[in-house]
């Protein structure tokens, strides 16, 4: 048994902030510690829809296909916010392969077959609910069927990128590419570069 076995919590109060595009709530928790003590917390809580993001890659160019749209957080740093990032959008209530190949069509305008997915993980598990399924597809870059470029509806202003993918991945160095699940898929790429290249 390792010390954290013995460690509890306890939710004593639940309280929404806000609750508009997602729901903000602050807790109250009882936390018994490993040593068996216990402590009354405060967190909040960004209550964050389950999300899917994919890596499009062309085996026979080596590239991959991401896409640029406009990021407020971002630009709140005073960063430049029109970043570069994998395809990637929320469930909606659909299982996460069902949603990643919508998302894929909408932002790209690809129609990815063979979809393997990857893992799941938690974006900021110290704050957000948020859990991401991770997925990679090969495709063509000549059999695109659409302009892609997201949903007029949804007000979504995406630009599609195809980048050699060493270019890619010296693109994290440079500062270019600073999306935490774009980092994480091209890095699995590099290190699954013989599997991927794979037609």
């Amino acid at each position: 048994m390792t010390k954290f076995e013995k460690a509890k919590a306890e939710i004593v109060h639940d309280k929404t902030l806000s609750d508009g595009w997602t729901r903000l709530s602050n807790y109250e928790i009882d936390y018994t510690d490993s040593e068996g003590d216990t402590h009354r917390l405060h967190r909040e809580v960004y209550h964050r829809t389950p999300a899917a993001t994919i890596l499009l890659h062309d085996p026979r160019r080596d590239t991959v296909v991401l896409v640029r749209q406009f990021r407020l957080p971002v630009h709140l740093h005073g960063e430049p916010a029109w970043i570069v990032e994998a395809p990637a959008g929320l469930l909606d209530g659909e299982e996460p392969e069902a949603a990643i190949r919508r998302e894929a069509m909408e932002e790209t305008g690809f129609r990815v077959r063979d979809v393997s997915f990857l893992f799941k993980a938690y974006s900021s598990p110290g704050s957000s609910t948020e859990v991401v399924h991770f997925f990679a597809a090969s495709i063509d870059t000549d059999g695109r069927i659409s302009n892609g470029g997201g949903l007029a509806e949804e007000h979504e202003d995406i630009e599609v990128v195809e980048v050699p993918l060493d270019e890619a991945l010296a693109m994290i160095g440079t500062g270019e590419i600073v999306d935490f699940k774009t980092i994480i898929l091209l890095q699995w790429a590099a290190l699954n570069k013989g599997a991927l290249n794979k037609p």
